[in-house]
């Protein structure tokens, strides 16, 4: 706040022209709304600094969970794959057992039908 007096005023006071008491009753009392409105300003800019220092923190937290979830994201693939070939090759014992045991039952039938006729003379 300037104290410059505006280029219509010509009172040494500054603009006051009562007398002192009641001009310094005035000033105080300017100066106390003054003195407020600085305590109130001070205030929202540590609160200002507070919200910035807690965004910083948020975002910092961000981006860990974002890089968190990448690893985990990529884990989880990992895991999918390795599940999938464990199923797969599972899949792929039984049908060979499956096979076996066809190939066990039906083998001994064509052939040993056959074969037992022909010994038989």
């Amino acid at each position: 706040m300037s104290s410059v007096p505006f280029a219509g005023n010509t009172s040494p006071a500054g603009g006051q022209q009562q007398g002192g008491a009641a001009g310094n009753g005035k000033t105080s009392a300017i100066q106390n709304q003054v003195n407020e409105v600085v305590g109130i300003m001070q205030q929202n800019i540590e609160k200002v600094m507070e919200r910035g220092e807690r965004l910083d923190t948020l975002q910092n937290k961000t981006e860990d969970l974002n890089h968190s979830a990448g690893q985990f994201r990529r884990g989880a693939t990992k895991v999918r794959k390795q599940m999938w070939w464990k199923n797969m090759k599972l899949k792929i014992i039984i049908a060979l057992v499956v096979i076996a045991v066809l190939l066990a039952i039906i083998l001994p039938l064509v052939t040993g039908g056959s074969s037992s006729e022909q010994a038989k003379p």
